[in-house]
């Protein structure tokens, strides 16, 4: 095995080759910041991983004019290079970008780990969400060991044996601010309503933004709460430390990703355990989990109940990521449920996110079969046994006021027609 600085590794790129490299707060930035540094080492790179909009701010195809990237949710250094022909983005959820990723042929993967500890193990630390898909298949095993990084507990763990180079410098975390908004009042509402949704002993899963932080604050007066979740925020430990979270292995995840007092704990307090995506997401140990409440946003639903999560008027924004899986789960579960959660209208009061279909300008990322319960700032609307006509009228009652009335009209031509 080889030690090598970052810069020293990123001029043992070959062209022609797939690499590795993972997103969210797995991502290594020094790695990157290296191929900033020597951009003609990524001249025919092929760069995997899944980086995510609005965190991962990395721009691998912008690295060098015949670099490549294989990506999973539309990013805004991708865009230009799908027409080109350099980018490639896979309309994949969380468990088949799992599949995918393991049946690539992987030249070189790169994880980032803590220092190895006695026996010789290194932990990925905050991100076990894809590493195993590639790991044990790739040509060569690069692991980028940053002090930095909290060891963690979980299933998934990287003997030095393992490797062919390490690179072993310090270097800074990706962290994504809480997002808190106490004088959000809408937030404030759409949270309340859910905490009412939401038991004392549930299995809950949700995401990081300035929604799932105020639900969080609305769950504190809950007990004997569980997380079982793709990604975590610093808004968990607001849970924890309000007792409605408690106990060891209480949090169950994927990703953490926050800011530096979450990435402290995690790697000191045994309520939290990391696994990666092929078991967060893997819809068999979902249903087995009593009362999955699963609580995801849209960008939109519709009458049926479908909801659009990665579109903006025939524009890619993201990715439907673990929705499908966590709604599927949430299904099964014996008690559990599928909260869906949006503003009722956009920001600027301009457009309805209650729409009568969403297959006009966008594509469902939950099918109306799978649709449950949709909540917005104006109340919950309680689908499953609806009749379609059932639930348009419920989807109408929680949308904004001052597009219920169209609403109506194009529904009633609508329903004419079916």
């Amino acid at each position: 095995m080889r030690t090598l600085s970052s810069s020293q590794w990123v001029k043992t790129l070959c062209p022609q080759t797939t690499v590795y490299l993972p997103g969210v707060s797995g991502e290594s930035l020094a790695i990157y910041k290296a191929l900033q540094d020597d951009p003609e080492f990524a001249a025919s790179v092929r760069f995997v991983g899944m980086h995510f909009p609005g965190i991962n701010r990395s721009d691998y195809l912008g690295l060098h004019a015949q670099a490549r990237q294989r990506a999973y949710f539309m990013l805004p250094g991708l865009r230009a290079g799908l027409a080109s022909g350099r980018g490639e983005l896979m309309p994949l959820d969380h468990p088949r970008i799992y599949r995918d990723l393991a049946g690539l042929e992987v030249d070189v993967a790169v994880v980032q780990v803590s220092p190895p500890d006695e026996q010789g193990f290194c932990s990925p630390g905050l991100s076990y969400d894809f590493h195993p898909a590639v790991w044990s298949g790739a040509r060569q095993r690069v692991a980028h060991v940053n002090p930095d990084l909290p060891k963690t507990r979980g299933s998934f763990r990287i003997h030095v044996s393992e490797l062919d180079a390490m690179v072993d410098e310090a270097s800074p975390l990706v962290q994504l601010a809480d997002g808190k908004d106490p004088a959000d009042e809408r937030l404030r509402r759409q949270a309340a309503a859910v905490a009412e949704l939401v038991r004392d002993g549930d299995t809950i899963e949700f995401g990081v933004g300035k929604l799932p932080s105020a639900i969080a604050a609305a769950l504190v007066n809950h007990r004997r709460l569980r997380i079982w979740s793709g990604m975590i925020a610093s808004s968990v430990l607001t849970l924890l430390d309000s007792g409605a979270v408690h106990g060891a292995a209480s949090v169950e995840s994927g990703v953490a990703l926050g800011e530096a007092a979450l990435y402290d704990r995690v790697g000191r307090d045994d309520a939290f355990y990391f696994r990666p995506v092929n078991e967060t997401h893997d819809v068999g140990r979902l249903m087995r989990i009593e009362r999955f409440c699963a609580i995801n946003s849209a960008i939109e639903v519709d009458l049926f109940g479908q909801a659009n999560a990665d579109m903006i008027k025939g524009r890619y924004v993201a990715g439907v990521g673990g929705l499908p899986a966590f709604a599927a789960g949430a299904a099964l579960s014996p008690g559990g449920r599928s909260i869906v959660v949006l503003p009722a209208a956009t920001d600027d009061g301009r457009f309805s996110r209650v729409v009568l279909n969403v297959g006009k300008q966008a594509m469902a990322a939950l099918p109306r079969h799978a649709a449950d319960t949709v909540v917005t700032e104006y109340g919950v609307a309680e689908l499953g046994g609806l009749s379609l006509h059932e639930r348009a009228r419920a989807m109408i009652r929680i949308a904004a006021p001052q597009f219920r009335d169209e609403l109506e009209r194009a529904w009633s031509e609508m329903r004419d027609g079916l």
